[in-house]
């Protein structure tokens, strides 16, 4: 290994954990957005199902993030490229298709997210939204 290729070894991991932030800042937002209340704020202000839901949507959101950085071509421009494009699709199919489970579970979600106290289906929405992070990324890959 020479200096120069281990300074573009660098560049890559830096550009690359860039890429892996913006989808995982854009994933919290849409997830966010499609979600019933303001997750940020039920987070801080200590609403137990917004914490559990919110940090499985981020594990789901990672699952397809690592997978989608992976398998990127060994061109840096082209790894790059495809890890944003694959990775935001990702994120879109993960929380359409979370959408559809919540729809199809009858969960008010926005109520259960609101709630002061912990609430069981929390954990049915966390383990979906694990289990659904993982199916959609080894589609990707």
């Amino acid at each position: 290994m020479t200096i120069a290729s281990l300074g573009q070894g660098i560049g890559a991991i830096a550009l690359y954990a860039v890429i892996g932030l913006v989808l995982m800042v854009a994933g919290f937002y849409v997830i966010d957005w499609t979600t019933p209340g303001k997750l940020n704020q039920l987070v801080r202000d200590g609403r137990p199902n917004a914490a559990v839901v919110t940090a499985s949507g981020l594990v789901s959101i990672a699952f397809i993030v690592v997978v989608t950085i992976w398998f990127s071509p060994a061109k840096l421009s082209d790894g790059l490229i495809t890890s944003l494009v694959f990775g935001l699709v990702g994120i879109i199919a993960q929380v359409a298709v979370m959408r559809i489970f919540e729809f199809v579970l009858r969960l008010d979600i926005g109520a259960m997210l609101a709630a002061e106290k912990f609430t069981p289906a929390s954990l049915v929405v966390a383990a979906a939204n694990v289990s659904l992070g993982l199916v959609v990324a080894v589609a990707i890959s």
